[in-house]
């Protein structure tokens, strides 16, 4: 039986901030904050059964209040990716919001989204719920939203993450969840990184401008460093790819099944695996670029520990970016009386022997 555990994390703006964390029989061990209602850390046991935290954050309130700007483990909304131009028209009206990245566009809900506001909390059995009102025309966004984040870890090693939303207008709505990976564990950084081996279940990305805009049409993974669907390890494509991915995969099976593969990253050395399934259509792959070069100081992360650039992954399950420029794309609108529902799983675990072709160097 899972042992969930509450404890308090510091105030926020005089309110509580609380953390749970879930300690399993396998030896998982994962713990969420209400601030941002973020994945705060994720251990996971290596072949050896030494265990280590697999994903990048800060030890206290104070590290994600005041230096997260790379949302590190995150909930993200009202709207995840980005919206071209900071702006969009639902029947006639005009809905202008902040211009947050390119000096032009919108970015992950603005400049206080989701994931700088403390949540409500409460626990139901072996979940933890969060839950927040948006306000109407909130970062510019119409309609009050009611989001709920459940999150439940099953004795199984899988983190279950369910994002529920209902409004009061029209609203646009993408939630997400932006923690940073690193299965060799969150300090090692870019050279184990590049030994991660991945597969992801797309034959085509969402085609964008050099500002990650999409243009509405697609490209076929085919013949490019786009393709991922045998496992291929990720610092060959990231060379092939100009040492970089921000780019949303569009999910095959997308609409054929209530929950599709997303995506299979495992590392060699330690044994570690991440699976991850959603109903979503989309994932957004990204290689942490925007973290600090290597002649920029470092952001300040767990046990002091520097996090730079390249030195993590993140699998962001979504609906395509700036959905709500393209009719082609899925529809990113929410309407009073719909219920919008996301839904993803990560499975997490090691694998005793690794069956995966040495590589030699980074």
């Amino acid at each position: 039986m899972v042992h969930l555990l509450e404890q308090d994390f510091g105030k926020f703006n005089n309110e509580s901030v609380k953390k749970y964390t879930w300690q399993t029989k396998s030896g998982i061990k994962v713990s969420v904050i209400s601030y941002g209602a973020i994945i705060q850390s994720v251990l996971v046991p290596d072949k050896q059964g030494e265990l280590n935290d697999i994903v990048l954050g800060f030890d206290d309130l104070d590290g994600y209040v005041e230096r997260n700007s790379p949302y590190l483990g995150a909930t993200v909304g009202r709207c995840a990716n980005r919206i071209r131009g900071a702006n969009f028209q639902i029947d006639g009206v005009n809905y202008e919001l902040a211009k947050n990245v390119s000096e032009y566009d919108h970015l992950h809900g603005g400049t206080i989204g989701f994931d700088k506001v403390n949540w409500k909390s409460v626990v139901n059995g072996s979940k933890v719920v969060f839950s927040y009102l948006s306000k109407d025309g909130e970062e510019g966004y119409p309609g009050d939203l009611l989001t709920n984040v459940t999150y439940e870890v099953t004795d199984d090693g899988v983190l279950h993450v369910e994002f529920v939303a209902m409004t009061t207008k029209k609203t646009v709505v993408n939630l997400t969840n932006h923690s940073y990976f690193n299965l060799a564990g969150h300090s090692v950084g870019v050279g184990e990184l590049y030994n991660h081996v991945i597969s992801i279940n797309s034959d085509k990305i969402t085609e964008t401008t050099p500002q990650s805009i999409p243009t509405g049409g697609f490209v076929k993974v085919g013949g490019t460093p786009f393709d991922l669907r045998t496992p291929t390890r990720l610092g060959d494509a990231m060379e092939q790819g100009q040492n970089l991915f921000d780019d949303n995969f569009c999910i095959n099976t997308y609409g054929n099944k209530d929950m599709s593969f997303i995506s299979r990253v495992s590392h060699p050395q330690t044994g570690r695996y991440l699976e991850v399934f959603s109903d979503q259509p989309g994932v957004q792959l990204y290689t942490s670029n925007f973290l600090p070069a290597p002649d920029q100081p470092a952001l300040v992360g767990k046990s002091g520990v520097g996090y730079r650039r390249h030195g993590a992954f993140c699998l962001e399950t979504q609906n395509y970016p700036d959905a709500i420029h393209h009719p082609n794309f899925p529809s990113p609108i929410l309407k009073p009386g719909e219920i919008y529902r996301h839904r993803v799983t990560y499975n997490f675990g090691v694998e005793k022997q690794i069956n995966v072709p040495q590589v030699i160097g980074a």
